[in-house]
Order: C-alpha cells, then sequence, then structure tokens
C-alpha cells in the first residue's frame, strides 16, 4: 500500500549533544534489563523492562539500518524464543530504512520520535487479520489520544497508512488542517508479518521543506514532550494493538471511518502502484470490508473500492480515465 514515510531514508536534524541529554540517558538506563537481549551484530541488543501485552520482548537498538530488517534478521537467526509473537525492535535512529514510495525521505531527531517494528506470527496466511495496516493505524491514534488528552476525538487515519493530527495554526479538515505525524508500512513473508511504524512525538520544528507537511505530538498537542517519554507512547500503542487484534472485534470498519481523514471531503486520488499517474477527484465514501477504500468519482453515481493508491495528491491534476 502507498503512502509510508517513516522507514524512507532517515535524514537527522538534531543539534543537541545527546550525551548532555541527562534526563532522557537516565529514563532510559532506568528501562534497561540487565540481562541484555541477543546480538545482531557485535554487541547484543538491549532488552527494555518495558510492558509488553504480547508477552514478547522489546530489544532496544541506537543505531540500525531499519528496524524491519533487524526484525527480519532476528527471525532469521530460527531462535523462537527470542522472536515470539508480538516482538519488538525499536532503535533511536535508521541508516536505512524504507517506505513504499522510493525517494521519500523521514527527518526526525535521533530521540525525537518513535521507531519501531512489531513482529506478528500467524501458523498461516489466511490467519493474518484483514486490513492490518488501517487496524494498527487506529490502535496509534487511539494511543497518541491516551498519551496526549488535549488531542481526544482530533486524531485522524489517513488510507491506507498514515496518522494525522491537527495543525494548531490552520482550520478546517482540509490538507492544510491535518498533517502527518505518523507512517506505518506492513510486510509479509508467509505468515509473519512486520509492521514498521514511525512516530513524530518531542519534534517542535522541521526543515522548511516538511513544516506544511508534518507534525508531532508536541506540536499537535501544545505541550513540551520529553524525549523520554517516547517510551510510554510505545507501551501504549503496543496495549491499544494488542486489544485491536485480540478483542475488538469486527466493527473495526465503523471505527475506522469515524476517524477516517477526508470522509465526506472531494479529493484528488492517484490510484494504483506508487509510481501511478492515473489520477481523479472523487468523493471518499468510507472503508470497503477488506480495507479498501470506497471513493465516488466525480459525474458518477457508484461507488467503486481500491486496494491500492494515495488520497490527496499535491500538484496532481486528473486524467481523462
Amino acid at each position: 500500500m502507498r503512502g509510508c514515510i517513516p522507514h524512507g531514508k532517515t535524514q537527522v536534524h538534531d543539534e543537541r549533544d545527546i550525551d548532555d541529554d541527562n534526563a532522557e540517558y537516565i529514563y532510559f538506563r532506568n528501562q534497561a534489563d540487565s540481562k541484555g537481549g541477543p546480538s545482531l551484530g557485535k554487541t547484543p541488543m538491549t532488552r527494555l523492562d518495558l510492558r509488553n501485552p504480547f508477552n514478547a520482548p522489546i530489544y532496544h537498538e541506537e543505531t540500525v539500518g531499519s528496524t524491519m530488517d533487524a526484525s527480519k534478521a532476528l527471525v532469521r537467526k530460527g531462535d523462537p524464543a527470542n522472536a515470539p509473537h508480538g516482538t519488538v525492535i525499536c532503535a533511536d535512529f535508521q541508516e536505512a530504512g524504507r517506505g513504499r514510495v522510493q525517494g521519500r525521505v523521514w527527518n526526525t531527531g535521533r530521540r525525537d520520535g518513535l521507531m519501531f517494528t512489531v513482529l506478528l506470527r500467524f501458523q498461516r496466511i489466511g490467519d493474518i487479520p484483514k486490513a492490518l495496516t488501517l487496524r494498527t493505524g487506529l490502535a496509534v491514534a487511539l494511543a497518541i489520544e491516551d498519551f496526549s488528552p488535549q488531542l481526544r476525538d482530533g486524531v485522524k487515519i489517513k488510507w491506507p497508512n498514515d496518522v494525522m493530527l491537527p495543525a494548531p495554526d490552520v482550520c478546517g479538515e482540509g490538507a492544510q488542517g491535518f498533517r502527518k505525524a505518523v507512517g506505518i508500512l506492513a510486510e509479509a513473508e508467509g505468515g509473519d508479518v512486520y509492521i514498521g511504524i514511525g512516530v513524530n512525538v518531542a519534534q517542535r520544528e522541521f526543515p522548511a521543506g516538511l513544516r506544511d507537511k508534518a507534525t508531532s505530538v508536541a506540536i499537535a498537542s501544545g505541550a513540551q514532550i520529553e524525549s523520554g517519554r517516547r517510551f510510554e507512547l510505545l507501551q501504549g500503542i503496543l496495549a491499544r494493538l494488542h486489544d485491536e487484534l485480540e478483542t475488538a472485534g469486527d466493527a473495526w470498519r465503523e471505527r475506522i471511518e469515524a476517524r477516517l481523514y477526508m470522509k465526506g471531503a472531494r479529493t484528488n486520488f492517484a490510484e494504483g502502484p506508487a509510481d501511478s499517474t492515473r489520477v481523479f477527484v472523487g468523493t471518499i465514501a468510507g472503508i470497503g470490508p477488506g480495507g479498501e477504500l470506497l471513493i465516488v468519482r466525480d459525474g458518477e453515481t457508484d461507488v467503486r473500492a481500491f486496494v491500492s493508491g494515495e488520497v490527496g495528491i499535491e500538484g496532481a491534476y486528473p486524467t481523462n480515465h
């Protein structure tokens, strides 16, 4: 699916001396399990002493190529005890992450964002829940509202894999009224699903080219957030994701539609793969039973369902087909 940025190539914009970030350092070290974790390189990963309702480990690396690649490498090592269902790998910085769209980058300070991959292991491909990426977005949206009550009922899910937060400096629910704070990328290998999630948490500003596109929990809520609190948000996301997959039942469509970005609004839509130039204007009608986006194209009355594409393409103009 289209539109995921957080596991795109990462650039750091952080001029702080990390060694002087004492509050963050103390908080982080207090979360560490002294037993450590399995090694993917020269040194073992740190196992964090954080709550995970999946009853699986949460590992931390300061720097990785990407948390998704690290998760896959852990699975390839072949020790099920180190990588059960619900295992998490998080990192302060990704050197070579990726997104679904080539060439897009995700800018984050080294400790201002939350970057992690959740490994979900199912016996069969058919056991993988429907609309898993969207339902993960719902879990993240609810966790952000738990974390920052100022944002309650204001977090939106942008199909297929983004979470949008209100921009305090503009009004309305158009493209200028909300900005992206979260991107999600899911990849499956057999019954193993790797869900990469990137959340802008504590950033107070972005480079000029992103200021009208990106936001963070701190900016949207108007609160100063210590970077160490990103682990608190991680625990909240895992709790909400576990609830969504284990106990939420079949009401996920209605719950997502209640938060669906641009629902009932006219927008440009690029159908198909990431490099598609097939753009038309239509009105977003809702979500289909398999997570498809439902749109009524301008000039038509029938609802069309799309399994890939991107909503609200900037600078895109409709084609004649």
